[in-house]
């Protein structure tokens, strides 16, 4: 059995977890922007499985230096829940140090399950979750076949608070393309607004070869949009955002605008950081394409 099967991702916030993959792929796995996992069909491994995973990451590093536990692939949640609470049982019992696991989860496997179920998760140490928002606008939602509509992704969002467990929340900046960037920006801090998630990323849209997006931009049915407006649909956005103490990064390798801070605390700087990027042209502030991971 191989340890890891494919390519593994994980939030950038994971970095120095130990990334255990139970589940192989995305439940979903049909957004037209997204190549991650096209070359798996999504499975959970059985639990002989997931037990060989656990005995092999114990062998090999330190049980009592491992803090953090990333749960890949795309979807983990999906797990029938009985499962789940046995694996973060045998996690915790193994990892004395563990404080936290965390998930990537889709909106139709939050709303799977039930405000119950999903506290119950929190108590047996399910601390963070991870949720792919991209947009808050209907039309792009649905355009990029994201699997649901943005009332449903809301009501995602809010159960995750509701059991208490923290919500790290994306929105990929371009995604809505020229014809509706102001649009995107506006109707994602609408819903990012009322999540009201722990922490908050912006990505910036990837043009994956093979992926239905690709082809669309090909056919010139998706018009991209440059830097600077890629950093004007990001002012638009943080400008109708209004929330307390959530971390806000666009550090991700596809950015060309790196900035940090807390919201709203720190809301007239970055935007005062954005105006004088686009007030005096000052590319000085952007990453070169090489060096944002393409």
């Amino acid at each position: 059995m191989d340890f890891y099967e494919g390519n593994i991702f994980r939030p950038p916030s994971e970095a120095n977890s130990l990334i255990l993959q139970v589940t192989i792929g995305c439940t979903h796995n049909k957004c037209s922007f997204c190549n991650m996992y096209r070359d798996k069909k999504y499975r959970e491994r059985d639990w002989k499985e997931i037990e060989t995973l656990i005995t092999i990451a114990a062998s090999q590093q330190h049980p009592e230096v491992v803090e953090k536990i990333f749960l890949a692939d795309g979807d983990a949640l999906a797990m029938s829940q009985n499962k789940l609470l046995a694996l973060l049982k045998v996690l915790f019992e193994t990892f004395p140090k563990l404080k936290r696991v965390g998930v990537y989860a889709g909106p139709k496997s939050l709303l799977n399950k039930s405000d119950q179920q999903l506290h119950n998760l929190f108590d047996a140490g399910l601390k963070i979750i991870y949720l792919g928002l991209e947009t808050g606008h209907s039309p792009t939602m649905k355009f990029i076949n994201k699997g649901c509509t943005v009332e449903e992704m809301l009501e995602a969002g809010k159960k995750v608070k509701r059991a208490g467990i923290k919500l790290s929340v994306m929105v990929i900046g371009g995604i809505g393309g020229k014809s509706f960037s102001f649009e995107h920006a506006k109707a994602s801090a609408v819903v990012v607004n009322q999540m009201k998630p722990e922490y908050l990323a912006v990505l910036t849209l990837r043009f994956n070869p093979g992926t239905p997006l690709y082809m669309q931009i090909e056919k010139g049915l998706f018009k991209s949009l440059k830097s600077m407006e890629l950093v004007q649909e990001l002012k638009w956005f943080l400008e109708d955002l209004d929330l307390s103490n959530t971390i806000f990064r666009t550090n991700h390798a596809s950015n060309y605008l790196v900035l940090g801070g807390t919201l709203n605390k720190d809301k007239e700087k970055i935007i005062a950081t954005i105006n004088k990027v686009l007030n005096e042209n000052e590319t000085s502030f952007l990453r070169a394409e090489n060096s944002r991971g393409f």
